[in-house]
């Protein structure tokens, strides 16, 4: 890194099978360490595959990866557990994060609610990236926000969590966010 530059922590959050995986492997400029676990007939009715029955492994611990958006600003990524079961881990991973994005699968955004309510409650600013499946129904984001229960300032936007400039473009508009939400808290006092 060079001198002047400066690192910080993002996470990447959602419910199990929203991508969260894929998006930071196909945006980190080194190999991900990635905590991948086969899945097994012991995760039979325990994990709700329906809408990823074709998924074979999930993240047991974290994933990491790490972008150089300029010469001034890397993000080290940290993606998440899925499953309900592992949600433990997240109060210790969120420590130190500037935000966080939140990936939603529209054929199920049930999956999403509970990292949503966690980033309310850890108070985690966020954006919302609606994962385009191609078998997913589109929708408007104004109708995601709705069925999600967010407020108008939470940024709502498409990506394919397979493409590197899809998946930086949601990492720019997080930053962006973190720092339009800074400078109003600033302008407020």
């Amino acid at each position: 890194m060079n001198q002047g530059s400066r690192s910080v922590k993002v996470m990447v959050a959602g419910g199990f099978g929203t991508g969260k995986t894929t998006m930071v492997g196909s945006v980190s400029d080194i190999v991900p360490l990635t905590t991948e676990e086969t899945l097994t007939q012991a995760s039979a009715g325990v994990d709700d595959l329906v809408g990823v029955a074709d998924k074979k492994s999930t993240t047991v611990s974290l994933d990491f990866g790490r972008i150089s958006l300029n010469e001034q600003l890397v993000l080290y990524l940290f993606g998440t557990p899925g499953q309900e079961r592992f949600w433990f881990l997240w109060n210790g991973l969120f420590k130190g994060a500037l935000g966080a994005v939140v990936l939603v699968d529209t054929r199920r955004l049930q999956s999403s609610f509970r990292a949503i309510e966690e980033m309310e409650r850890l108070e985690v600013p966020f954006v919302i990236a609606v994962n385009v499946f191609p078998d997913a129904r589109r929708h408007p984001a104004e109708e995601v926000r709705e069925a999600l229960a967010v407020t108008p300032a939470t940024p709502i936007v498409d990506c394919d969590a397979r493409d590197r400039v899809s998946s930086r473009d949601v990492l720019i508009t997080l930053i962006r966010h973190v720092k339009e939400r800074s400078a109003a808290v600033l302008e407020s006092r």
